[in-house]
């Protein structure tokens, strides 16, 4: 298996002819905003894109929340498209940038010179009686999940050709560095520092509490088997989005994508800063 060898930061100069906006879903300020963005970029000579995602576009520009932005991650990933998100929804750990900063922001992208962090994804394939699924990618994590009335799932589990062990939970999430704060931070697994590569593997709700998150590195492939004989089926969930329907004996694949998504984030961005703010530490509360 490969994956991207890139520097996990740096400072990129590329040449922007062709920009696309994703707006936020029924957003009314996500709709004005693109308006006032694509006047200015347009004014420069700039082919402008809207809602639309296109391989010969040259940036991709996100007006929303993170959940905008992963809506957006598969494709622009495989596209090598580099993405800059514009905050106007809740948390903003990807979409870092607030709607005041925006015009800022499209002024590096017209000045060409912008820093990328190369966000490493998973890539999940399902295999079920020998026949593998279309591949899907994540920037945050798969999720292997019950259903609400659902028994505790058994779940083999093996790195490369190692068995790891049999997670008796509620289900398993499968991580990246940059997923680490989201479903993963919630199950207890622990923070990891995006530029780390590295594949987090956490239990939800594990039936032995000796059942602790793993942390792997990122050529390990991984293969996780609903066992046999409970009746048991589970729903594989990508970057909050349903992909497929697990039954027993399908074999859930997880690899690091060949692509990582590129990602434009602020020249002097400070991930601990990030933390602080977002998560509140340091913050004495009553």
């Amino acid at each position: 298996m490969s994956f991207s060898n890139e520097p996990f930061r740096s400072v990129c100069s590329f040449s922007l002819r062709h920009a696309g906006i994703i707006r936020k879903k029924d957003a009314a300020p996500a709709a004005t905003l693109a308006d006032t963005l694509s006047k200015k970029l347009k004014q420069q000579g700039i082919t402008v894109s809207v809602d639309r995602l296109d391989a010969e576009i040259d940036v991709l520009i996100v007006l929303g929340g993170d959940g905008t932005l992963l809506h957006v991650a598969d494709e622009a990933a495989r596209h090598s498209i580099p993405v800059l998100g514009i905050n106007m929804g809740n948390l903003g750990f990807l979409t870092e940038r607030t709607e005041q900063e925006a015009l800022a922001a499209i002024d590096e992208l017209i000045s060409g010179t912008v820093t990328i962090e190369n966000r490493m994804m998973l890539k999940a394939t399902l295999d079920r009686e020998g026949e593998a699924s279309k591949s899907h990618y994540a920037l945050n994590e798969v999720v292997i999940c019950k259903g609400t009335l659902d028994r505790v799932l058994e779940l083999s589990t093996m790195a490369d050709q190692e068995y790891i062990t049999t997670y008796k939970a509620d289900g398993l999430i499968f991580s990246t560095p940059t997923g680490s704060t989201a479903y993963n931070l919630s199950a207890g697994g622990p923070l990891v520092y995006p530029g780390l590569a590295s594949i987090l593997v956490t239990p939800i709700c594990p039936f032995m509490l000796s059942s602790r998150p793993v942390l792997l590195p990122a050529d390990s492939q991984l293969r996780t088997t609903l066992k046999t004989g409970h009746g048991h089926k589970a729903q594989i969930i990508i970057d909050g989005q349903p992909a497929w329907n697990m039954v027993e004996e399908d074999c859930l694949k997880i690899e690091v994508a060949g692509q990582p998504l590129r990602l434009i984030i602020a020249p002097k961005r400070d991930f601990f800063a990030i933390l602080r703010n977002k998560l509140h530490w340091g913050i004495q509360r009553c």
